[in-house]
């Protein structure tokens, strides 16, 4: 117990909170920015068990915001780096790496397995399917995101709203790190802001910190919090569906040119435009499932569709398929 004495000395944590903590399985899906430092406190802490889900490779860009990996590790696989580097630092914990994406069909056993998720990907699809799954098996969702130089945390599921209910909507447009760029010490903050939430909910803290959210602005060093416990569930969803969810009947239009995708996103697709949506009609009683790579093309396409009256919708994500 010498290693977690700092953390025993206080009165929430104690013998009985360590050893809740020891007994804990976390679900960690991303271990990139987020990720990082997410493993790092809650492996330091002496979670029992983490599994680690990344299907992505080490890349040099990788590595001025996520510290678990080195110069070394390029090209290496993520979660299988991040579990060598977390036994290295507690050889006492058991850490699971999963090399493949977070997908509708996986999701439900991942989840099911875990006592708390944390959402650590760079991916609207990955946020949502987490959040669909989280709020019917009443796990709690610790979900994230940073862009540039602010970001937000929050606690959703597990008797708190879902994040549909706080997000019922997607953004106009796509932006990650990538493409918008970020600070490596916001990612930083934001990342030990989700483990220290995952570890006031393992041990019981009062208030929960689910139903909270923090929002940080670090270019103006303003942080912001608020309770979202009112948040009502929207009536109207279209969950995201892999592969295996498609079903013979299911008109699937893949919305992604040639170029971006050459083959279709499974053998019955049609491949159309988004703006050739508001000229087109389909049946009423067939479902119409809309494909695109990160499942934001695909969102607005179903508004299009909703708007022009037809309701049986459903969407894919390449990215989580």
């Amino acid at each position: 117990m010498t290693r977690y004495q700092r953390q025993m000395q206080l009165p929430e944590v104690g013998r009985e909170g360590q050893a809740k903590l020891s007994q804990a399985h976390v679900l960690v899906v991303g271990a990139g920015g987020l990720g990082s430092p997410v493993l790092h406190y809650l492996a330091g802490a002496g979670v029992g068990s983490l599994t680690i889900v990344d299907p992505d490779c080490v890349e040099e860009s990788n590595l001025h915001r996520q510290p678990l990996f080195e110069t070394k590790d390029i090209g290496a696989s993520k979660a299988k780096r991040a579990r060598d580097q977390l036994l290295a630092r507690n050889p006492h914990i058991v850490v699971q790496p999963i090399t493949v994406a977070l997908t509708p069909g996986n999701a439900g056993p991942l989840v099911a397995d875990a006592d708390i998720v944390v959402d650590a990907a760079d991916s609207f699809a990955v946020s949502y399917i987490l959040s669909d799954q989280c709020l019917a098996q009443g796990k709690p969702l610790i979900s994230a995101s940073v862009l540039g130089q602010a970001g937000y945390v929050g606690g959703f599921c597990g008797g708190a709203p879902s994040l549909r209910a706080v997000f019922p909507d997607l953004p106009t447009q796509a932006a990650n790190c990538a493409t918008a760029g970020v600070l490596s010490p916001v990612v930083g903050m934001i990342g030990a802001m989700q483990a220290q939430i995952v570890l006031a909910v393992l041990l019981g803290q009062s208030p929960s910190p689910l139903g909270q959210m923090v929002r940080m602005d670090a270019r103006n060093l303003n942080f912001s919090s608020f309770s979202f416990l009112g948040a009502a569930e929207p009536s109207d969803t279209w969950p995201f569906l892999g592969r295996d969810g498609v079903r013979r009947d299911d008109l699937v239009l893949d919305l992604r040119g040639e170029t971006e995708a050459p083959e279709m996103i499974v053998s019955q697709a049609q491949r159309r435009q988004i703006d050739e949506l508001a000229r087109a009609a389909f049946p009423d009683d067939q479902r119409v499932v809309l494909a695109c790579q990160t499942g934001l093309r695909a969102w607005r396409g179903a508004k299009q569709l909703r708007a022009q009256g037809h309701e049986n919708l459903a969407l894919m994500a390449a990215c989580a398929c």
